[in-house]
């Protein structure tokens, strides 16, 4: 079908309002002049700023930690919760289960960071690296749990059963084969976690602590007194480390594929 005059406008307009801020945010990363609004020339000195910038650098540090612990524990626990789901049948408790599973996805960010707050100073928890992590984890394995539920609901059960008719365990079928199906899930959820951990700024917010800002709470100190050029840069740099981490997720996942293909017999 061709492509309507309107069709086309639709999509450019769409297209500059989603990526457009995200351009001119690259392009004055590189602008040599103080002032963010001015275009005094290219210049990299703002990501030399941001490297000397230890306070900065300490934040993004701990961002990665964070979404680093927190993306793992949410993607092993997530998965089991996918697995008890689509494999436990209906047992008892099964609709609280999910309930409280999926909480996270419709409850506002400042009930659940309030919630935990109250949590951990109930329990007297000194807030720090260990209480975000807790906080973010708790955020994102409903997602993982989503992801990997879809894809255990798509799957062809015949193949674990004909493992175990030729004698294989539960487990050991599910490792060899059920596994390996939805591997790509399990990946595409602990990237869905990553990226919503490193993100988010109300949660950590709340269950952060002294010596414990992370990378969003820190910029977020920084733009309540004037956005500086190194932000831009700062930006910068994180939409080139996900760009990354998306091309190498998608030709693993193409190599995959391909390997698949030339694996199957004719």
């Amino acid at each position: 079908m061709r492509l309507s005059r309107f069709n086309i406008a639709a999509l450019a307009f769409g297209l500059a309002f989603l990526y457009l801020p995200i351009v001119i945010l690259v392009i004055y990363s590189f602008n040599a002049s103080r002032l963010v609004t001015v275009w005094g020339g290219w210049s990299t000195r703002w990501y030399a700023e941001f490297f000397n910038d230890q306070a900065m650098l300490a934040a993004a540090w701990m961002s990665f930690r964070v979404a680093l612990a927190s993306a793992s524990a949410a993607t092993l626990i997530g998965t089991l919760a996918a697995v008890a789901l689509s494999r436990g049948g209906h047992f008892r408790g099964r609709t609280l289960f999910s309930g409280m599973l999926y909480a996270p996805l419709v409850m506002p960010e400042v009930i659940t960071g309030l919630s935990l707050l109250l949590l951990f100073v109930a329990l007297d928890a000194g807030r720090g690296f260990w209480t975000v992590t807790l906080a973010h984890t708790t955020l994102t394995m409903c997602f993982v749990a989503v992801v990997v539920q879809s894809r255990l609901g798509a799957l062809d059960r015949s193949l674990e059963e004909a493992a175990m008719d030729l004698g294989c365990p539960p487990l050991r079928a599910f490792v060899a084969v059920t596994l390996p199906l939805i591997t790509p899930a399990i990946a595409a959820g602990w990237m869905l976690a990553f990226t919503l951990s490193l993100d988010d700024l109300v949660i950590a917010s709340f269950t952060t602590g002294p010596g414990s800002a992370t990378l969003p709470i820190r910029i977020y100190s920084e733009v309540r007194l004037g956005v500086k050029p190194e932000i831009n840069a700062i930006c910068t740099l994180i939409i080139a480390a996900v760009t990354l981490l998306i091309i190498a997720a998608s030709l693993a996942s193409k190599l995959s594929s391909a390997r698949a293909d030339s694996a199957a017999p004719m």
